[in-house]
Order: structure tokens, then C-alpha cells, then sequence
């Protein structure tokens, strides 16, 4: 009976530990410059819940001139995403269903918005890569990378470099 109740304990471990992996080994999602003002960035998320910001300009204060596109980039960031966001960014992600999307929403006819790439990089070594810019997009990829954008806003910032 011992050796039964140890089983069953051992194969709940593993089915909640089994529960936890996620199907995504890493996320992107990068931001170009535009005609303005606007935030220009790459921000990677790991598995381990781990993220990297490259930020370039525009990403910590409101507004800005000629001059700052001249002023060296902001820098290199690390953070930890909490276990929450990190459980709502695998959420929209799946709901996004990324493998069946297209790999270009590119609007040729608006040319000052902001060009971004969101990369998907899934566990079993496959990539998928979308490139944006304004305009259409299905709604559950606007509410992707609008969280991912969020969470840049949102996060603790340790500078590395």
C-alpha cells in the first residue's frame, strides 16, 4: 500500500510539472523607428520567465525632438516577468494561434508607422516570424503584442548596460 501512495504522489508530480512547461521556448517582439517619436525596442521573454530589453529611444519619457534620435540608445535591460503575466502572455499567445497566421501584415500604403516583428519561438525548435506594421490585423495578435507592449511599460527595469 506504501509503495502504491508513492506511486500515485510521483505520477501527480510529474503531471503537474508536465502541466507548468510551456509550448513556447522563447518570444520577441521588436519595435522599429518611425517619422516621430516612438518608442524603438526589442523585447525577449524566456521560458524561465526571463526578459531582455534592448531599448534604442522614446522608451521612458513622454515625447521628444530631433535631438534625441542623436543621443546614444538607452540601453540593455534585464527584468523577471511575474508567474501571472508570464501564465496571460502563453494565454494570448495560443489564443493568437501564431502557426496559422500569416508571416506579413504589412500595410505598403502606411509608410510613418512603426515596423515590428514578433517572433515565436516554440520547444520543439520551430520559429515563427510575423512582420507588422498599421493597419488590419486579427484582433487576437493586436491583443498579443499589445500586452507584450504593457508589460515593457510594466516591468522592473535592471540596466546592464
Amino acid at each position: 500500500m506504501k509503495y502504491l501512495l508513492a506511486l500515485v504522489m510521483l505520477i501527480g508530480l510529474v503531471s503537474c510539472k508536465t502541466s507548468q512547461t510551456s509550448n513556447y521556448s522563447k518570444i520577441e517582439y521588436e519595435v522599429g523607428p518611425c517619422f516621430g517619436f516612438c518608442p524603438t525596442y526589442k523585447i525577449t521573454i524566456d521560458a524561465d520567465r526571463s526578459a531582455i530589453l534592448e531599448a534604442e529611444h522614446f522608451n521612458f519619457s513622454q515625447g521628444g525632438s530631433k535631438d534625441d534620435i542623436s543621443k546614444p540608445r538607452e540601453g540593455t535591460f534585464k527584468g523577471m516577468v511575474s508567474t501571472e503575466d508570464y501564465q496571460k502572455l502563453i494565454a494570448l499567445t495560443d489564443a493568437a494561434q501564431v502557426k496559422t497566421l500569416k508571416n506579413s501584415y504589412i500595410d505598403d500604403r502606411i509608410m510613418d508607422a512603426s515596423k515590428t516583428n514578433l517572433r515565436i519561438f516554440f520547444s520543439d525548435g520551430t520559429k515563427k516570424d510575423i512582420a507588422m506594421s498599421a493597419g488590419e490585423k486579427p484582433e487576437k495578435l493586436k491583443a498579443l503584442y499589445t500586452f507584450i507592449d504593457q508589460l515593457k511599460k510594466d516591468q522592473k527595469w535592471e540596466k546592464v548596460k
